[in-house]
């Protein structure tokens, strides 16, 4: 595996490769890797010539008081888990590689990063399309890989590259979970013991809601919010963020449930922890 620091190098070692006709696959994350990433990872390598992966906290997504500083890094073990994986490139800069001067051209994508976690955490998307488009500039992929947990950012990230006519095409793979159904994410690490198995309600409330859609034919949104809400509710140790449901395609509220375009959408708090986590009915 090759690992670059600087923009200029790996630029210049894509472009050797694109010239051979090599497909390039892009896995961009924040490191701390886990089962889902892997999943992300195997995808890309097995379905291109070259792969790449990204480490790369970016400041730009984190609020004032957020995690920034505490955000888990281990780079030693995720350069063996890329090794493991068979990675071509680890693209692993510094801020000041990402930012050399004050950002000015920043991508707002309107109307879906202002909703769900969007409305709570200002200005963290448009970080994200930020940086995410700069690396798709840097790294130039034929396909870039994401996961559903982080369903809005997807759904962001689809639309910025329709409306810029970014040549990537995006593509994305199912939540994956523990053995008891929580959703798997580098803040699990935050949990302890006891707050985890707290935090599987989140997936039972989830997994419960999804079969009263599918099977019991309950498709007023309110009373599915209310179930979910009260199901946590009784579940100590759990404060909401939010339970919403959403059209997937373009995150509109809906007075009634479509089966084949909704995300049921909730974010907790366990501690100082947030988590989220969804089911989509439809494709994403």
């Amino acid at each position: 595996m090759k690992t670059f620091k600087s923009i200029k190098s790996l630029r210049k070692y894509i472009l050797s490769l694109k010239k051979e006709g090599d497909s390039i696959g892009f896995v961009p994350t924040m490191g701390f890797l886990h089962a889902g990433h892997i999943e992300l990872i195997k995808k890309c390598v097995s379905e291109n010539d070259i792969s790449v992966v990204s480490i790369y906290v970016n400041p730009k997504q984190f609020g004032e008081g957020e995690d920034f500083s505490d955000y888990p890094r281990d780079i030693n073990r995720d350069m063996e888990i890329l090794e493991n994986e068979r990675v071509d490139i680890l693209f692993y800069p510094e801020n000041s590689e990402m930012y050399p001067e004050k950002q000015l051209a920043l991508v707002d994508v309107r109307g879906l990063s202002d909703v769900l976690c969007g409305k709570r955490r200002p200005g963290h998307f448009m970080g994200v399309a930020t940086v995410v488009l700069k690396l798709f500039n840097i790294v130039n992929p034929d396909m870039a890989y994401f996961g559903q947990k982080d369903a809005q950012q997807l759904v962001i990230i689809k639309k910025m590259v329709k409306d810029l006519n970014v040549s990537v095409r995006i593509k994305s793979i199912p939540i994956i979970r523990d053995d008891n159904g929580l959703a798997l994410s580098s803040r699990n690490s935050y949990l302890s013991n006891n707050e985890k198995i707290i935090a599987t309600q989140l997936s039972k409330a989830l997994f419960k809601a999804k079969s009263m859609i599918e099977n019991d034919n309950i498709l007023d949104p309110l009373k599915i919010i209310d179930f979910i809400q009260e199901r946590l509710k009784k579940t100590g140790g759990i404060n909401i963020d939010y339970v919403e449901i959403r059209r997937l395609t373009d995150l509109s509220e809906s007075g009634i449930i479509d089966r084949k375009d909704c995300i049921v959408a909730v974010a907790i708090y366990i501690g100082k922890v947030r988590l989220i986590d969804n089911f989509i009915l439809g494709e994403i």
